[in-house]
């Protein structure tokens, strides 16, 4: 008996400094925009606005937040489009090698990441005229992010019942017609899942923008974020807290939409 309740208390005692070591910064995001100037420490805050006043103010702190919606917004619906079509004809379609053609493209596309193909990536992007071109980072990050999209969505389109299209198709339905009538409603939770995950992956990325993105007009808040420092090299508490702040919001207000509307809770292509 002794020997459970030291072990539920050891337990208890675990999880307690677990969850103090994941809250304290985040209490600090909260609470030091808030305050007039923030320290490293988490403090009452006097409540004040001039560190918001202050990201307004900068020139490229706000627009940086839009270019990170167009590059995440972009992205993912391309990475959702190109990933429906070619899950769906994965899905269908009995080709030799398929298992092991999804296999290997999620194999590579985890092996070679943005870092290890910096090179490559740096040179076809010269060679194709899209260096400084939003839309030609948008490109860039959809090759990078579709095998591991596909590869997830099939699973989606593979428990979606036959019977559904096999009765539009009797009624003259064409294949794209089927995808976007029949499969796309049966696998919209499986959509929303690869959308939310391509948006986290892109609103997060720093490499590639910094990368091919030289006009700091273009760039997205993740770069801009990086400027936030004094010359010496010390962070801007107030101005890097404020931004990370606002920074944070769109994306925890997109997984709270698509929790409340889906609620993650389905199987395969099939929401329960």
């Amino acid at each position: 008996m002794t020997r459970f309740v030291l072990g539920r208390i050891g337990f208890s005692t675990l999880v307690a400094v677990l969850l103090a070591f994941f809250t304290l910064p985040l209490l600090w995001l909260v609470t030091a925009p808030f305050t007039s100037n923030p320290t490293y420490e988490v403090t009452v805050p006097d409540f004040t606005w001039d560190n918001f006043a202050a990201v307004v103010e900068h020139p490229y702190a706000l627009p940086s937040l839009w270019n990170s919606v167009v590059l995440s917004a972009g992205t993912a619906a391309l990475v959702v489009a190109f990933a429906a079509l070619a899950a769906y004809a994965l899905s269908r379609v009995r080709l030799p090698g398929r298992d092991a053609l999804l296999y290997a493209l999620l194999l590579l596309s985890s092996i070679i990441t943005g870092t290890a193909a910096m090179v490559p990536l740096f040179q076809l992007a010269v060679e194709l005229n899209l260096i400084d071109s939003q839309f030609g980072l948008i490109l860039i990050l959809t090759g990078g992010l579709l095998p591991a999209a596909i590869f997830m969505l099939k699973d989606f389109v593979d428990a979606t019942p036959q019977s559904y299209e096999e009765s539009a198709r009797v009624f003259g339905a064409s294949p794209l017609q089927i995808v976007r009538h029949v499969v796309v409603p049966l696998v919209r939770p499986g959509l929303a899942t690869i959308a939310v995950w391509a948006v986290a992956n892109v609103w997060g990325n720093f490499l590639m923008p910094y990368l091919l993105l030289s006009d700091v007009r273009k760039q997205p808040a993740a770069v801009i974020t990086y400027t936030l420092y004094t010359e010496g090299g010390q962070a801007n508490l107030s101005m890097l807290s404020t931004f990370g702040l606002l920074y944070s919001i769109p994306v925890v207000l997109m997984y709270l939409f698509v929790s409340k509307k889906y609620g993650f809770r389905f199987h395969g292509g099939i929401k329960r």
